[in-house]
């Protein structure tokens, strides 16, 4: 029987072949050195085709990019930093390993001033079975290069194959009705619950309401007015139950304030755009992040969006309002720009914000200097960084490194210009506020890594691709072939992408051992997860241990082992990131065995535990793995999966039926077809 039709709009293809694959006709898989050059001893030769139109086309657009003069920093940044007395920057530099990468300039001789982009956008199934689209600057696609690329050089594993292939996890809304009354939460309880939703919100929405006149107010709403004016506190209570303990009556505390506050949010079928109704929306939006609802909160945005441009707070208004009005317009915009435009990178989807946001707007020095607004009006300033990344380095087929030296050293200037109060805990506040400003702080840190990430990832691609080719060249070659030599230009730009990721990890698992994480963090865990992918590729592509990028990914572990306990999002990412450390420990111990082959060429080893007549073993498989932690399913060789690594581990051979084996959960594949997956759908997200 025949593979199945794979229909057109399911095919991935390479979106540039080199020029052996090109000339002999044959699918290219879009890497170089691409995996038919590697596999004939071709992969110093192989190198994107080029045409001549294209060449020059790309030139100039280059040239052009690289006369446009880089924006400044707004002076309302610099007049803050100045008010609160930022450190020197050069003190700063010389504590950051990650900026010194990022700081060397890039070498004259590169090859190639481009790196092709190999994460592909992608179409997904939401939970009523709609495409949903995913851009190539999210994580998820990324995801899927990793796991192609971890196929084609270990075989399928249940890293690589996922039963659940084309589904974008999200949960159901609950509806379940509740024996809950608002008089079983106190008024104390909601005053606990509003400051713990300011410390889940800290560096990334600040409303400046005041809690009193919050929970003061428990009359009933009679006009729409008091209508949205009573959702804003509903749902500030329900983010913050939310971000508690997953207790029984905390769990019915939070279901009861964002039904409630959903109700009274299209109470008037959003007829008339006010202020209220933009803090409505952007507050569904973060709970709805947080519960595993993605597309929700996408929507839920620009919905904000559109309301807060037929309000004018996308244009500088500081003449015509007082500064009580003009501050409140300037909190709310800023709050939505830097929900919008991070959560639109984590997805790769285009912004509602991202064209209303003008160069010329000078109105946020309405924003007052405490250590809360100031890294409210921090994040603000990355995120804008944050679009113009997404912009200009994904908009092309490739990424220039020239165009990444430039973001890079954007993100430096903010860097440097970072307030102390950005930088350090303060001992002198009280616990909650202490706790706030250290949330906050680590949202503008992780922020800033991701940024960085972001501009970085393809060319760590592209230099891990190499170092992979080189391994197998080094294995596999007759000796004749010249090595493979990496892009210095890329290295150093893959350098500054690892260093970031073990950056942010480190930061986060400090916090986490300070026991100051929330028990929900509705952003974080995408940060995490998507620094964890960059260590887990770097940990997948060298042959040696690097101790500090193995406690940075075991940390993002234990991380997300946490947040798993009430996400079912981190949950997902935390098995994703387990059945990666077991492609990695595979990959560890297969070059291991070929190097310890390539030394003993004269003994082999005659007897192990690990094999048996009736399932023997490939020549080119070890025999010879050690003892290993992985759990059983990740264990076992690209050819017998089901067989475990541990030697003295008794035999597992899957269950028979008719004569047939029958595969474990998710590996749907027959024993196994020998060609590498590069279908859209063969990923779990």
């Amino acid at each position: 029987m025949g593979r199945p039709k794979v229909l057109p709009a399911n095919r991935l293809r390479a979106n540039t072949a080199c020029t052996a694959c090109r000339a002999s006709k044959k699918r290219c898989s879009g890497s170089f050195p691409c995996t038919n050059c590697i596999h004939k001893g071709r992969g110093h030769t192989c190198i994107p085709f080029k045409s001549i139109s294209a060449t020059e086309s790309r030139s100039r657009r280059e040239s052009t990019i690289s006369r446009q003069p880089l924006e400044n920093i707004p002076e309302t940044w610099s007049e803050i930093n100045a008010n609160l007395r930022s450190p020197q920057s050069s003190q700063i530099q010389d504590a950051s390993p990650s900026d010194r990468h990022i700081e060397r300039p890039l070498e004259a001789g590169s090859r190639s001033p481009e790196a092709t982009h190999r994460t592909h956008p992608r179409m997904l199934r939401n939970l009523q079975g709609e495409r949903v689209y995913v851009g190539k600057a999210a994580s998820l696609s990324f995801l899927q290069l990793l796991r192609e690329t971890v196929t084609q050089h270990i075989g399928p594993s249940q890293f690589s194959h996922n039963y659940k292939s084309e589904d974008m996890l999200e949960t159901e809304a609950h509806h379940d009705p509740l024996n809950f009354s608002e008089e079983d939460c106190s008024i104390e309880a909601k005053r606990r619950f509003i400051q713990t939703f300011s410390i889940a919100t800290s560096g990334f929405i600040y409303l400046g309401c005041d809690t009193d006149a919050l929970l003061s107010d428990q009359t009933e709403p009679k006009t729409s007015r008091e209508e949205i004016h009573a959702a804003i506190r509903d749902l500030m209570i329900a983010i913050g139950a939310q971000s508690c303990p997953d207790e029984p009556e905390i769990v019915q505390i939070e279901q009861f304030f964002v039904e409630r506050g959903q109700r009274r949010a299209f109470a008037n079928m959003l007829e008339d755009p006010s202020l209220d109704l933009v803090r409505v929306f952007l507050l569904l939006s973060f709970y709805m992040f947080g519960a595993c609802r993605r597309n929700a909160a996408f929507m839920y945005l620009g919905v904000a969006a559109r309301a807060a441009v037929a309000l004018g707070l996308h244009v500088d208004s500081s003449g015509s309002l007082s500064r009580v009005e003009q501050k409140d317009r300037s909190r709310l915009w800023t709050s939505l720009c830097i929900i919008d435009l991070l959560a639109s990178s984590i997805l790769g989807r285009p912004a509602a914000t991202a064209g209303l946001l003008p160069g010329s707007r000078r109105d946020l020095d309405s924003i007052e200097s405490t250590p809360v607004e100031v890294g409210l009006v921090a994040s603000y300033q990355l995120s804008l960084i944050v679009d113009e990344i997404t912009s200009r380095l994904y908009s092309e087929k490739a990424a220039s490194a020239e165009t990444a030296g430039l973001l890079l050293a954007k993100l430096n200037r903010w860097s440097d210009q970072l307030p102390e109060c950005l930088r350090t805990p303060s001992e002198s506040e009280e616990p909650d506020a202490a706790q706030e400003r250290v949330i906050g702080n680590m949202h503008v840190a992780c922020s800033y890594h991701f940024a960085v990430i972001l501009v970085t990832r393809p060319f760590l691609i592209s230099t891990l691709s190499v170092r992979l080719a080189r391994l197998h060249q080094a294995f596999s070659s007759d000796g004749l072939s010249e090595p493979l030599e990496e892009d210095p230009a890329h290295s150093s730009l893959a350098a500054a992408c690892i260093d970031s990721a073990v950056y942010m990890l480190q930061t986060c698992k400090e916090i986490h051992q300070s026991e100051l994480l929330l028990r929900q963090m509705s952003l974080l865990k995408a940060f995490v997860f998507a620094a964890a992918l960059v260590l887990g590729f770097s940990m997948f592509s060298h042959r040696d241990v690097d101790t500090e990028i193995d406690n940075a990914f075991s940390g993002a572990l234990s991380i997300l082992q946490m947040l798993a306990q009430q996400s079912a999002q981190a949950a997902h990412y935390l098995e994703i990131l387990t059945l990666l450390e077991g492609a990695v420990t595979q990959q560890r111990q297969r070059l291991s065995a070929q190097a310890r082959q390539r030394r003993s060429q004269y003994v082999s080893r005659i007897f192990s535990l690990s094999d048996t007549p009736s399932i023997p073993r490939m020549q080119s498989v070890d025999n010879s793995r050690g003892a290993s932690t992985t759990p059983l399913l990740v264990q076992g060789g690209p050819f017998y999966p089901w067989i475990p690594n541990d030697e003295g581990a008794a035999i597992a051979t899957p269950p028979m039926m008719d004569g047939a084996f029958l595969d474990w959960e998710g590996m749907d594949l027959p024993l196994w077809d020998s060609f590498p997956f590069t279908e859209p759908g063969s990923s779990a997200l």
